[in-house]
């Protein structure tokens, strides 16, 4: 049927519904009152369908047709710098769209109401607002401009849209060029800007630190400790004593290691590993940080208001104070602490066949470093690689052989630790190990556990368990928060081992709760959205590659197979991105949904108490269930508190997720600002119809913006994510390596402008 006619049809149908005397009536009777033939049926069907997906008909239990009831529904609004929004409303995965013209004065963070409008098939929900319920910014972080009588505070937030009008009386005694904290007073309309005053004075934003602390008084992150939690904390840290220890199992002759950054001060994880026969006894021992922070208690609060411990570039805030975090509940070496232990019995094939979770009391043998128990492991392997080499050519020579292949026994032209690596470490060979404190008992128990690890990760990674490779950056800076070198985060044996007993450990925890049937926070991660597969699907056909999707949903294990496919290929960066940007969002929820990433059934989030509070939580629940205490009243209390508990963790993940995001873009721009001109070489990491990302091999990534590429008009082709020259041809797409020159920076918004230098053009 011709558009003109299918629109016709369903105009008749909504005007026959508006009548006053119309009532709702099946798809057969509404076809004979308006005379539609047999061989116009389905093209009438067509038509009611089309109707129900634009929200403009709907349908009842009975099957009868009426007139859409005008829906409204409440979220929080999420701006867009460029003046459109998102209404995010709770248990609806879809956001609702709101466009410039339907925003009606509401900011970022209002709730707000919404009305649903009619829509188009297979687009996004689209709305309009029409209450604002509750504004969600009282205060702004941003930079004063003064003039005669009067000044401007233009907001750090781009999201908020405007500036703020601040009169002469409430500017605090502000500067041009001050940060500052602005309160609003009145919101404005369409005729009138926000007005507000100024409550605090950053300080000048050329002054060091004044850009991280505005950074972190936007994101509203508390810096400082009530003084009633700071006393709280302290009479906590108290030294164990063996009253502390009844009822608890001692692991304190047990062998054990922390293993963290050299820099890391709350070690609040320690491992330990024996052979049983071909089995593992892994041991992994979280610091039980719920005995010193009691439910409702003032620590309580505050970590339950902060959420996560967040990490900036230049410092941490933490969730609890440092009496705790860095004193009693840190694992420290050769000092009694009292922990949660997940023991498991690990068979060859990486399977927990037995395991234990118990209230412990543990000693730390050693503190060790991810650095350093990776210099062990590779001399380890080194030695045993030359060892074996020269069994084989001793062999070889007893069989009259002039030599051995390189390719048999491995490259052996350099050594695998260079002598500094070695001092840092505190490690030399297997002769000199006591030397330097690293006991023969020590070295065998991080090579068991090097074995064990691979063992996991291969099992990992059978069952479809998807790892992207994108290297985090590493951002050094100088007394006075310059940056001096940027550089992605290096990972390693250690740090993926670690990785691997604190994986088995959640899942081992969050399996044993949900059989149990108990109330418990999950770390959960669902499915990927089928439009966005069934997107990346098409996209990368044109490479060769395909995914098996089975109705409508995919498998793990298809993303992470593609990955493996495309590693080392030109295309490898394109395709990771873009499979990664066709993922949900991880979070905290009461039910055990499972963890698509992960590509297991059962997770959580148990080993980190001391600087997530959903772990905390969990501690709590699993203690009060070893305890017999987890009767139908605390089970009622659990069920009531949870939801909202997990919500809340999920928002304050994101914030410090956001405020993380914030600072390593500040201070990758400010190193940038001194490398004005210079030409680098990157690849293409993202293709948007302004223009394209280009990152470099140090994690620093920038926009040649459309209008500075070289030599044509160039459009944007949306299903396969290129920029096309319309006369030249010339194709920028996603993964294409890229010659780039640093034409600007503005630190204000935190952004990199590069251009294609003028040679290449």
């Amino acid at each position: 049927m011709e558009k003109k006619q299918l629109e016709l049809k369903k105009n008749m149908i909504c005007d026959l519904m508006r009548e006053e005397n119309y009532t709702p009536m099946r798809e057969r009777d509404l076809a004979v009152l308006l005379q539609v033939k047999s061989e116009d049926r389905e093209a009438f069907k067509q038509a009611l369908n089309e109707l129900l997906a634009e929200n403009r008909i709907q349908i009842n239990r009975r099957g009868r047709y009426a007139q859409a009831d005008e829906k409204h529904v409440v979220g929080k609004l999420i701006a867009h710098p460029k003046g459109f929004g998102f209404v995010e409303v709770e248990g609806q995965e879809e956001d609702i769209y709101i466009a410039a013209e339907g925003m009606n004065g509401a900011f970022h963070g209002d709730t707000v109401e919404a009305k649903i409008l009619p829509g188009i098939r297979g687009r996004r929900t689209q709305g309009e607002i029409v209450q604002i319920l509750a504004r969600g910014t009282t205060r702004l972080v941003g930079t004063y401009e003064s003039s005669r009588h009067y000044g401007f505070v233009i907001p750090d937030n781009d999201r908020f849209g405007t500036d703020i009008f601040i009169a002469g009386a409430h500017t605090k005694g502000a500067v041009n060029g001050h940060k500052v904290v602005v309160e609003l007073t009145d919101y404005g309309n369409e005729r009138k800007r926000p007005e507000g005053k100024i409550v605090q004075i950053i300080g000048h934003r050329n002054d060091p630190g004044v850009d991280i602390m505005s950074i972190v008084l936007g994101n509203d992150l508390p810096m400082e400790f009530p003084e009633k939690v700071l006393n709280q904390a302290e009479r906590a840290s108290k030294p164990v004593s063996e009253a502390d220890c009844v009822g608890r199992k001692d692991l304190r002759g047990v062998k054990m290691v922390t293993i963290d950054g050299e820099d890391a001060k709350d070690l609040d994880d320690a491992v330990s590993l024996t052979r049983e026969g071909t089995h593992y006894r892994l041991g992994v021992h979280i610091a039980d940080v719920s005995n010193y922070v009691q439910e409702n208690s003032a620590l309580d609060h505050e970590a339950k208001k902060r959420g996560t411990s967040v990490y900036l570039v230049d410092r941490v805030i933490p969730m609890l104070p440092h009496a705790l975090s860095n004193g009693i509940c840190s694992l420290n070496a050769g000092e009694d602490r009292l922990a949660l232990s997940c023991l498991m019995l690990i068979d060859e094939r990486g399977d927990v066949i037995d395991y234990e979770i118990a209230e412990s009391v543990i000693n730390v043998d050693r503190r060790m470093s991810y650095t350093g128990v990776a210099a062990i492991l590779a001399e380890r392997e080194r030695a045993g690689r030359t060892a074996h080499s020269e069994c084989e050519a001793a062999d070889g020579r007893k069989a009259g052989m002039t030599g051995v292949p390189k390719e048999r026994y491995g490259d052996m032209q350099s050594e695998s630790v260079g002598i500094q690596e070695r001092q840092t470490a505190g490690i030399r060979s297997d002769a000199e190990d006591k030397d330097y404190g690293i006991d023969t008992e020590l070295c065998g128990m991080l090579c068991d556990m090097a074995a064990l690890s691979k063992i996991l990760r291969q099992k990992r990674k059978k069952r479809g368990s998807i790892d992207f490779d994108f290297p985090e950056s590493k951002i050094l800076l100088d007394e006075k928060g310059r940056p001096i070198e940027i550089k992605p985060y290096e990972r390693n044996a250690a740090t993926d081992m670690i990785e691997e007993f604190m994986l088995m450990a959640n899942e081992t925890v969050a399996q044993h709760f949900y059989w149990q049937e108990l109330p418990f926070i999950y770390r959960t991660h669902e499915n990927p959205d089928s439009e966005k597969i069934m997107q990346l699907g098409t996209f990368i056909r044109n490479y060769g590659y395909s995914l098996k999707i089975s109705r409508e949903e995919i498998h793990p294990k298809e993303i992470q197979k593609l990955i493996a496919k495309v590693a080392g290929t030109p295309e490898e960066v394109v395709i990771s991105r873009l499979a990664l940007r066709s993922m949900k969002q991880a979070k905290y929820t009461t039910e055990c949904s499972g963890h698509f990433g992960l590509a297991c059934k059962y997770y959580c989030h148990f080993t980190s108490p001391i600087r997530r509070y959903p772990d905390l939580q969990i501690h709590r629940i699993i203690k009060e269930a070893l305890r017999g205490r987890l009767k139908e009243e605390r089970i009622a209390h659990y069920n009531a508190i949870l939801p909202g508990v997990a919500s809340e963790c999920s928002r304050m993940e994101r914030r410090a997720d956001e405020a993380e995001r914030a600072t390593d873009k500040l201070k990758k721009a400010e190193y940038m600002s001194e490398r004005i001109g210079k030409i680098y070489e990157g690849v293409i990491s993202g293709v948007t119809g302004w223009g394209i990302y280009v990152e470099l091999p140090n994690t620093i990534e920038g926009l040649v913006h459309v209008s500075k590429l070289p030599g044509d008009y160039f459009y944007y082709n949306e299903h396969s994510y290129e920029l096309v020259g319309e006369h030249s041809g010339q194709v920028y797409q996603l993964g294409q390596r890229v010659r780039v020159q640093v034409a600007g920076v503005d630190m204000t918004a935190r952004t990199i402008d590069f251009e294609i230098p003028w040679e290449e053009v």
